[in-house]
This record gives structure tokens, sequence and C-alpha cells, in this order.
């Protein structure tokens, strides 16, 4: 089903930026400019919303086509491309954006034609569906467990090859009593928080004893 691959959605929005001769500053150039101090990790926009795999945003300012019998087409206008694969439902995500990052959405779709703002938010939902086009296609490499999950193992993949190279060479006994500790500690461990640089680090792999979790805490 076009959008949809498992329980992870892809959803892609091109929205027409505005065209305004009498700017100082046209729309595309502000739009790629903030578009540039945007920060990754943890201190992203998109790690306060927890559904969010993956996302780009990119001004397009053409695309040519050459078509048969061979002619040159050009879009309209330049257009915010905005692509994300998140867990559940479009309507919910789009919800969390105008709640969570309105100053955010305001920075970057006032640039666009038509924005009704996030105040409204079916207004926002609305226009969202408007500039969306079907992602068809769409394939998530990790499309049955949501962003926390996929996260935990990629922790616990990073801890296990850590406590592997730590106890390698161990008494039997030492190495069973090491491991069901460590087990332990699996199984108690948090969720991930998104957006985080250094996960899944090596760095930040699960302690292997309580030494160890003060100086990796």
């Amino acid at each position: 089903m076009a959008n949809q691959s498992g329980c992870v959605y892809g959803l892609t929005i091109l929205s027409p930026v505005i065209d305004d001769p009498k700017s100082d500053i046209s729309h595309d150039c502000a739009l790629r400019s903030y578009l540039a101090t945007l920060p990754n990790g943890h201190h992203s926009p998109f790690a306060k919303i927890s559904s969010t795999h993956m996302s780009r945003l990119v001004v397009m300012d053409d695309v040519v086509f050459v078509g048969v019998p061979a002619r040159e087409e050009h879009l309209q206008s330049k257009y915010l491309v905005f692509e994300s694969n998140l867990d559940g439902e479009l309507e919910p995500y789009l919800t969390m954006m105008a709640q969570k990052t309105p100053e955010f959405v305001d920075a970057v779709w006032s640039h666009c034609v038509g924005y009704p703002g996030v105040r409204d938010v079916p207004a926002w939902i609305a226009y969202m569906k408007k500039c969306q086009i079907d992602t068809t296609f769409f394939f998530a490499d990790v499309n049955t467990h949501t962003v926390q999950s996929t996260l935990k193992a990629l922790r616990i993949q990073a801890s296990v090859a850590h406590f592997i190279a730590e106890h390698q060479g161990l008494p039997a006994a030492e190495l069973q009593a090491a491991f069901r500790d460590f087990f332990g500690r699996i199984k108690s461990m948090p969720d991930e928080e998104p957006g985080r640089h250094d996960a899944p680090g090596a760095h930040q792999v699960i302690p292997l004893n309580k030494s160890m979790a003060a100086h990796n805490g």
C-alpha cells in the first residue's frame, strides 16, 4: 500500500515556495539559510516528535523533464520538499508537529504558499495533506518496530559486542555470573531518548558492573 511499509509511514510533502519579487530576501534563500542552521541529533526539532525515524527538508529549484516526444518541461515554482519516516498514522504525527514544534513549523512553512499557521491544527493538517504526494514503492529497512524499540535493540547489540570483548577468556563460572548480571541490566534498561548524538555509540553500552556504571553514566 502506498505510504506504508509495515508499521512505518512514509510521508512526502511538496509545498510551493512563495515567489515575491518585492522581498529584500527571496523566500527560497531565507528558507535555505534557516534550514542550514537547524541542529541534528538531540537538539533537532524532530527529536521532540518521538515517532520520527528519519526526516529531510530541502528546497527544490526545478526538475527538468524531457519526455517522448522530446520536450523540455519545468516546475512552475520552487518547492519545499519534506520527507519523513514515522511510526503510526499521519494525522497524530502532524498534530504533534503543530503542538510540540510550532516555532519550527512557522519558521519553515511561513515561506510556503497557502500556509495557514498551526494555531488551527485541523487547517494545518488539511494543508499538509493537500501538499502530500503518495510515497509509492516505499521501503523501510526496519518496518516492524517503533523508534524506541529500534534504538533499544541497537544499544543492546553494541552492549553485547562490548560484553564479549571484555569477558573473553574468563573461567566458565565467572562468565556465567557476569552474564546473569548483564542480562538483568538489559531487562531493566529504559527506552532510548530519540535524537541522541551518542546513541547507540560504544561508550553508551549497558554498564557491565557497578564500578563501570559510575564511569559510563
